[in-house]
């Protein structure tokens, strides 16, 4: 399979036209690359909501929904793509409080096109598929699959905060609160995940990654900065 890495579009960037315009736009420059990029749901959930429609039910129809949105975007930039839900013939399954990647399903898709999954996983426990949290995702291919590197993405897309002088590499217990809420999506400042954190400009310079600082996560580090 030999997946370059694994890219995580989180709720605010899902939300955000012109940082998903220039995410396409970086995917479309890069040569030579198998990847996986995994996602959640957005600020759509809430819009659905006042519809009428209940949060479980909503949260459902907003990760699906952004699964299509996203495919067409790509496709639109000239990025081949596989779109799939994590639950789609158990490829995520949660069996007996444990996950499982069907990585003979995944052997069997094409090489080139992006592999767009979202985290909509397979239970055992109740009908519905329940959203898996990214992190939590992340971790399960990134282990599963072999995939080195992770790719989260700075909230500050105008910030030149990657500068001379400043670390390459960064331990996430020591960050500082207003670091990790200026610059680290909320999905991941409570639960660490060793990963780069990059802009859409910077990602599309893949493999350099000269102007990305790599997040180190201890093991046994727990942090909460909320």
């Amino acid at each position: 399979m030999n997946y370059n890495y694994i890219a995580i579009l989180d709720y605010e960037h899902l939300d955000n036209g012109i940082f998903l315009n220039a995410f396409a736009q970086a995917l479309s420059q890069q040569e030579n690359t198998r990847a996986i990029v995994i996602h959640g749901d957005s600020a759509y959930t809430d819009r659905l909501i006042q519809t009428g429609i209940v949060r479980e039910d909503a949260k459902l129809r907003a990760i699906k929904g952004l699964n299509h949105r996203l495919i067409t975007l790509l496709a639109d930039h000239a990025v081949a793509t596989i779109g799939i839900n994590g639950y789609q013939r158990g490829l995520i399954a949660e069996k007996n409080g444990q996950l499982h990647v069907d990585t003979s399903q995944l052997k069997q898709l094409p090489r080139e096109p992006l592999l767009l999954l979202s985290n909509l996983i397979q239970t055992d426990t109740q009908k519905k598929p329940r959203p898996l949290p990214l992190p939590e995702y992340a971790r399960l291919l990134k282990s599963t699959l072999d995939i080195e590197d992770v790719y989260i993405f700075n909230l500050d897309e105008k910030s030149e905060w990657i500068k001379a002088g400043n670390p390459d590499q960064i331990l996430y217990g020591n960050l500082e609160s207003g670091f990790a809420e200026q610059h680290i999506p909320k999905e991941f400042r409570n639960v660490p995940i060793s990963c780069h954190l990059t802009t859409a400009r910077q990602f599309a310079g893949f493999p350099d990654k000269t102007r990305t600082t790599y997040i180190k996560s201890g093991d046994d580090e727990q942090n909460n900065w909320n």
